[in-house]
């Protein structure tokens, strides 16, 4: 059975706090695991959510402050450790090849696991699989920083009432799926587009085009919100978004789902970011993360 999650592993910003661990972000999708930012204890938060090794595939660093990367080499030797037998892929900005280095050898181990580096250098296609397509974009933070898209295909919808009209049934529908028509019934006749869902991991960073581009249409995006919108010069002056803005840029974009992250622990009232989203005249769904938390990604319209 396909699992579309995201398991939220933490959601302080720069300092964590008793109750919020710094970043961390599991996407589950289909049978692959992709794990976002993990700051430092990432491991330890992999463990109380009851994610594995095995369930990594790709690694997506945004950018390489401690609170998004610090967690790398836990990770990454863990990876090693558990001799996880599939490839796993890491993505990061390729101007921060040298901490990745460091933080991939921070100390001695054994290597047992094939890490592929695939650093991101511009806006565009990072990979495509026969589920999704990975892309990233540029951000507006103090170091460079990008956030990541995943889209899957677009795919078709049978019509049950079109295909009984036209006497299509049993290994027809298959065959007509494969070669398009069948017997002068063309595809377009019986089926319509299902459009493929869209997942948006936004982090460190102020308003800018690549925020709008990657939110745009999702099914599910996670952002950071990291000040209330009193503070929105301090939220400028450090390269963050806040709350107000995140949920403005979410109903600008259509986004179905909102998922509030990475707070500044000088808040001690989550339920504040929420109001201010709401206030900002974002009206679908909405959450607010905590640490350990699981989101499913929406069911298709």
């Amino acid at each position: 059975m396909s699992v579309r999650e995201l398991v939220v592993l933490g959601t302080a910003s720069q300092v964590p706090t008793r109750h919020r661990n710094h970043n961390g972000y599991l996407l589950r999708w289909d049978g692959e695991g992709l794990l976002f930012d993990p700051g430092e204890g990432t491991q330890r938060q992999m463990l109380r959510a009851g994610v594995a090794a095995h369930d990594l595939h790709r690694i997506c660093v945004t950018h390489f402050h401690g609170d998004h990367s610090l967690g790398l080499a836990g990770v990454i030797q863990r990876i090693n450790l558990d001799r996880v037998p599939h490839e796993v892929t890491a993505h990061y900005p390729k101007s921060g090849q040298r901490f990745f280095d460091r933080l991939r050898y921070a100390t001695a181990y054994r290597e047992t696991v094939r890490l592929t580096e695939a650093p991101v250098a511009a806006d565009g296609v990072l990979a495509r699989t026969d589920g999704y397509t990975l892309e990233a974009r540029k951000l507006s933070h103090p170091v460079e920083s990008y956030g990541y898209r995943l889209t899957e295909p677009d795919g078709r919808r049978m019509l049950p009432d079109r295909l009984a009209a036209h006497g299509i049934k049993g290994p027809d529908v298959g065959r007509l799926q494969r070669e398009g028509s069948l017997n002068g019934v063309s595809l377009d006749d019986v089926s319509e587009v299902r459009h493929g869902q869209r997942f948006a991991f936004v982090m460190d960073t102020r308003l800018c085009d690549g925020v709008h581009a990657l939110a745009d249409g999702c099914d599910l995006l996670v952002i950071e919100s990291t000040f209330l919108d009193e503070d929105e010069q301090l939220a400028v002056e450090h390269g963050h978004l806040t709350a107000g803005q995140a949920a403005t840029v979410a109903r600008e974009a259509g986004v179905r789902h909102l998922v509030l992250t990475h707070f500044s622990q000088r808040y001690a009232e989550p339920a504040e970011f929420e109001r201010q989203a709401r206030a900002a005249g974002y009206e679908g769904e909405l959450t607010v993360a905590h640490d350990l938390l699981r989101v499913p990604v929406p069911k298709r319209r």
